[in-house]
């Protein structure tokens, strides 16, 4: 994996593209102004710095930091995956927006649900005081007639029961003599060819 990365590196640099590259996780890596660890110290990098490449040689890879400055560090302890460091950090940012806004917008939200509540408990008194004014009880709307198949299950059920049950009863020895002639029939035609009747 790793050399997969120096190699993608290299790559990089031989294109002459700058590319990103993140320091590996639980590290603190110095950049050096040579390419080798003897040489001036001119910064040390934490796991999740951000690095700009910008050559390879050999073990050793030239980088940009973000003030600017240039040295070279040991290829082997970038990578150009973003560290679990840095996504942490990202997720508990956006988690502490979110836990900023969700308060102000669930009493915005009961707010505005109170305010429909009291607007319509006001509709109901005025019906109701003008219904008392007139000396009558309130009058409750009747829901609409039913339509289509509700309507028929509504008629049926305003039949009495011993009419829905005989119905009952007669549908269903119908619709049993028909299965068990039909099964007959077939049962006879595979069997030969068919029945006569003289």
């Amino acid at each position: 994996m790793k050399g997969l990365a120096a190699l993608l590196l290299a790559l990089l640099s031989m294109r002459g593209v700058a590319a990103t590259a993140y320091v590996s996780d639980e590290l603190v890596l110095g950049v050096y102004a040579e390419q080798n660890s003897q040489g001036q110290r001119l910064a040390t990098l934490h796991s999740g710095t951000r690095v700009e490449t910008l050559a390879q040689n050999g073990d050793f890879t030239q980088v940009r930091l973000s003030d600017g400055t240039t040295g070279w560090v040991k290829s082997a302890f970038l990578t150009t995956n973003e560290p679990a460091v840095v996504r942490v950090k990202q997720l508990e940012e956006e988690l502490d927006q979110r836990r900023a806004t969700t308060p102000a917008l669930a009493e915005a939200a009961a707010r505005r649900e109170m305010e429909r509540l009291k607007s319509e408990l006001a509709a109901k008194q005025s019906e109701l005081d003008a219904a008392r004014a007139l000396g009558s009880a309130p009058i409750i709307a009747s829901p609409p007639p039913a339509s289509g198949p509700l309507a028929a299950i509504l008629a049926a059920a305003a039949l009495p029961w011993p009419l829905i049950a005989g119905i009952s009863v007669a549908v269903g020895l119908a619709v049993g003599f028909w299965l068990g002639y039909a099964t007959l029939a077939r049962r006879v035609r595979e069997k030969f060819g068919g029945i006569k009747v003289y």
